[in-house]
């Protein structure tokens, strides 16, 4: 059954290189930090705004549910659905929430603000520290949380719910799906429209780059 349109897949695997070389510039120093950082920052703003404009196991209202009902997954008493579980669609919304304050937090220390108006009053010397402090502890928490998403992948891996071949082809294996989704039709929209929202973001981007 398919359960992704190609923007998501193509997000999630561009997001998840631009981490890893991120990471690696950020402990070594080395490397275009700034730029990966925009990039993803660019691909963050795509996402967040796919999630209410996309195809339907993209969009938050489709996956973010009740803490009620993210408890009966965890205890294995809920049907699952198409695309993000109860438990996995909050993980998606932690890091989406966590990578953009980490790129928005970069963006001010490398001064992208500076020149905006009256950012001698609203970014003083209490907010960059604050921003740099928010920057580093989430330097440390982002691969805990990254680690936390792998091992979820590896436990459904072994229980048969290959998670990994379904966000490279698109597609859910059936005993995946609860019963009344099984015979439905998921919603996808016109990927047309994802590179519409693509280019929004860039231009987003470039204009904070532009008035810096």
């Amino acid at each position: 059954m398919n359960v992704w349109d190609l923007a998501t897949r193509l997000y999630h695997w561009a997001q998840a290189l631009l981490f890893v070389a991120l990471m690696g510039s950020g402990l070594s120093g080395n490397g275009p930090h700034i730029q990966l950082g925009l990039m993803l920052f660019t691909l963050l703003l795509w996402r967040v705004t796919w999630g209410f404009v996309g195809s339907e196991t993209s969009l938050f209202r489709q996956f973010l549910r009740s803490p009620k009902r993210v408890v009966a997954h965890l205890l294995g008493k809920s049907t699952l659905t198409a695309g993000h579980n109860p438990a996995g669609g909050w993980m998606v919304a932690a890091l989406l929430t966590a990578l953009l304050l980490q790129c928005i937090s970069g963006m001010v220390l490398a001064g992208l603000f500076d020149a905006w108006p009256n950012a001698d009053i609203w970014l003083n010397d209490n907010i960059f520290s604050a921003m740099e402090w928010l920057h580093l502890s989430l330097a440390n928490l982002l691969p805990m949380l990254i680690a936390l998403h792998l091992g979820a992948i590896l436990f459904y891996k072994l229980k048969g719910k290959p998670l990994v071949k379904a966000m490279l082809t698109g597609k859910q294996i059936q005993n995946e799906q609860s019963t009344d989704q099984t015979h439905s039709v998921l919603y996808f929209a016109p990927q047309i429209r994802a590179l519409k929202v693509l280019v929004a973001s860039t231009l987003v981007t470039i204009a904070i780059i532009a008035l810096s």
